[in-house]
């Protein structure tokens, strides 16, 4: 399907780019945060059994994960608040104009850091409402990666701000998190983005461990923010951008 954003400019439907990576139950599976495998398993009990090649008639399963550190997923500020706020509360536009940066983390003492230099050396359109960081290396061994202990990259606390003043409500990224790994508890980026405790910004959101193909250019999209209906500060979703194509 066609549709035109303006009278220059318009998304093919039919050729979407998925950025989430898939929840899978095997020793290969994307994990962090100290968390072991996800686990699917066919529900068991005296009189049945969920799986078709095991004799049942359906297959019938339960999963056990954590979006934190399973699988791609969109949190809100309720990830950080003592109060509860619900993603798909504060969530009810699902288009976005967007933008796809990549950049190779800075290298400063012992960390791997996404700079705001970086980030301000890049224009941003005054449109934009969503800004996508690839980062590179861009392996595909990201998408089974275990980062416990690995002290991935991070976005600096900096950033938050300057993406704030220039309009941006939601942020993709490829890492586990926008924060470093050990921090003492501040998340400092989580706390800047989302102005908590002083007054929580319900409305931005942090979409973290996308997978964005090294074939996707940077460069301007309508990005769609799927989302499982999970009533939890942060659920599974499925980020998906489209080319912004020009009519002839």
């Amino acid at each position: 399907m066609i549709l035109h954003l303006n009278q220059h400019e318009f998304i093919n439907t039919l050729t979407p780019i998925d950025l989430s990576i898939e929840l899978t139950a095997h020793d290969n599976s994307l994990k962090a945060w100290g968390q072991g495998n996800p686990e699917i398993e066919p529900v068991r009990d005296d009189n049945f059994v969920g799986s078709v090649a095991e004799g049942g008639v359906v297959n019938f399963k339960n999963i056990l994960f954590n979006p934190h550190a399973h699988l791609t997923h969109t949190e809100c500020c309720g990830h950080i608040t003592k109060e509860f706020y619900s993603v798909n509360d504060g969530l009810k536009n699902f288009f976005f104009n967007a933008q796809l940066l990549t950049f190779i983390p800075v290298e400063k003492n012992n960390e791997s850091v996404i700079t705001l230099d970086q980030i301000r050396s890049v224009d941003i359109a005054p449109d934009v409402e969503a800004i996508l960081i690839r980062t590179l290396p861009n392996g595909s061994d990201k998408k089974t990666f275990n980062y416990t202990g690995s002290n991935p990259p991070f976005i600096h606390a900096d950033v938050a701000m300057f993406l704030i003043e220039n309009g941006i409500n939601h942020l993709l990224v490829d890492l586990p998190s926008v924060d470093k790994e050990q921090d003492d508890g501040k998340l400092a980026f989580h706390h800047a983005f989302w102005n908590v405790p002083k007054n929580p910004n319900t409305i931005r959101t942090i979409t973290e461990f996308i997978f964005v193909p090294t074939e996707v250019e940077d460069g301007h999209y309508v990005l769609e923010l799927q989302m499982s209906s999970f009533k939890n500060d942060a659920c599974p979703s499925r980020p998906v951008l489209y080319r912004r194509e020009q009519n002839q």
